[in-house]
């Protein structure tokens, strides 16, 4: 007899194949990042449909199979539907999707990745933001997940040589893993571009969680690009050194 394996989890994607089933990415409480094979569960009358929608948190229930891993039952734990009314948040959502299945590999538990997930998802459901702001929630929860993966930038000393940064002259290398100065751009040949003060700072304030002086913040659209640029520059680098 087949063990049933019982846990929460956050749908994060679903890819239909075959006539009726469907692929379910989640991400599990206790067995972190699962692929499972939703039989028949895109009938009207299937049983699976309703706590397997995109972006709720259902408790779930699965088998392991010879191929997939098979959900054998689904029950809707929370439903986010503010993010699914808004077009802006709904976007934010698939980034964050999309994030953590292309930087998470394999399947193992993680809390901090899972608590991230849940504090993630009941912010972008419940907080007002402005364009840019929304877009926060997306680079809060991708600075933080490559930082629990391991990948915690240096901020506050040149990378490269240590000494203390002169906001006027600082640079960002991703290859270097971080803010480095002037005399130390010199010397390397990667790429490496001008990074904003006030990006460093947004970046700290990030990492340090604090999102009390987060949604205090106006980020006008020079910051946002500076932010977006650094951020996906250090994430396609990551991508690179993992793929």
């Amino acid at each position: 007899m087949a063990t049933h394996y019982r846990t929460w989890g956050f749908v994060l994607k679903k890819e239909n194949i075959r006539e009726d089933d469907r692929l379910l990415t989640i991400f599990s409480k206790d067995f972190g990042k699962l692929k499972i094979l939703g039989r028949a569960i895109r009938k009207i009358k299937s049983k699976l449909r309703g706590g397997s929608q995109l972006f709720t948190l259902s408790e779930i229930e699965f088998i392991q199979g010879k191929t997939y891993k098979t959900l054998t039952d689904a029950i809707l734990v929370k439903d986010f539907p503010e993010i699914k009314k808004n077009l802006g948040k709904l976007k934010i959502a698939y980034q964050i999707s999309q994030a953590l299945d292309n930087l998470v590999r394999g399947q193992e538990p993680d809390e901090k990745i899972w608590k991230l997930l849940n504090e993630t998802f009941k912010r972008l459901n419940n907080l007002q933001f402005t364009v840019y702001s929304l877009q926060l929630i997306y680079y809060y929860f991708l600075w933080n997940l490559l930082s629990f993966l391991g990948y915690t930038p240096q901020l506050y000393h040149c990378a490269l040589g240590q000494e203390k940064l002169i906001p006027a002259q600082i640079f960002w290398s991703s290859k270097e893993g971080g803010v480095i100065c002037k005399n130390c751009s010199k010397k390397i040949k990667e790429t490496f571009f001008k990074i904003e003060p006030d990006t460093i700072k947004l970046l700290r304030l990030i990492l340090k969680k604090d999102w009390v002086t987060l949604q205090r913040l106006k980020i006008d659209r020079g910051l946002h690009q500076n932010l977006r640029e650094v951020s996906k520059n250090f994430y396609s680098y990551i991508l690179s050194q993992i793929e």
